[in-house]
């Protein structure tokens, strides 16, 4: 009995000093996906004229799922050092802007393929890979999204489709420019692209 009991203790005291997660990473990244999936089955969303309900819902989810911040300094690896708070801050909400130029008119052409989570590789206690793919009538396209655990909320910090990873793929792009250009011309360059120019 004394026995017993003292391996309850040790269960209980490991069970409180244990890190309290949203949830495995897996279920975080399969809950948000499936969020948007449902905003782009929603048939009361399906006219031209819900075009813009449906970004604004499918922005709420990328909240909750990417961290832009982590998302941009990875991008910009050692760049990010050498710009100051203000550059930051609006590299960050400029480059989300890039981004949903780049690839909303992608997701917004979902036709129903089917996504299947595969599984979850643990790189650390902090960081963690979701492998999934999309299943079309003629192809699989693998998915896999890099998640960082911030505080108790894991969040997506890269995503890799087909082995390109949109954080290397953008770094590489932003190295050229900075190359031969300041922090604050790689900035100018990106109000252009949003703004469309």
């Amino acid at each position: 009995m004394k026995k017993e009991c003292a391996t309850l203790s040790i269960i209980l005291v490991l069970l409180v000093t244990l890190p309290v997660y949203a949830g495995p990473p897996l279920d975080v990244v399969q809950t948000n996906v499936n969020k948007g999936l449902e905003v782009l089955r929603d048939p009361k969303l399906k006219a031209e004229s819900a075009k813009e309900v449906k970004k604004e819902k499918l922005r709420l989810i990328y909240n909750n799922l990417f961290d832009d911040v982590e998302l941009s300094k990875r991008t910009l690896a050692r760049n990010w050092n050498s710009m100051n708070a203000a550059q930051r801050q609006e590299f960050v909400q400029l480059f989300r802007q890039v981004l949903e130029k780049a690839y909303v008119d992608k997701i917004l052409a979902y036709t129903n393929e089917k996504i299947v989570f595969e599984r979850e590789t643990m790189v650390s206690g902090t960081l963690a890979e979701i492998q999934t793919k999309v299943v079309t009538s003629s192809k699989e396209v693998p998915i896999s999204y890099r998640v960082i655990l911030k505080g108790s909320d894991w969040k997506v910090y890269d995503v890799v489709v087909e082995n390109v990873s949109l954080v290397l793929n953008y770094r590489t792009q932003f190295n050229d420019i900075l190359a031969k250009n300041t922090p604050d011309q790689l900035i100018e360059i990106l109000r252009k692209k949003v703004k469309g120019q």
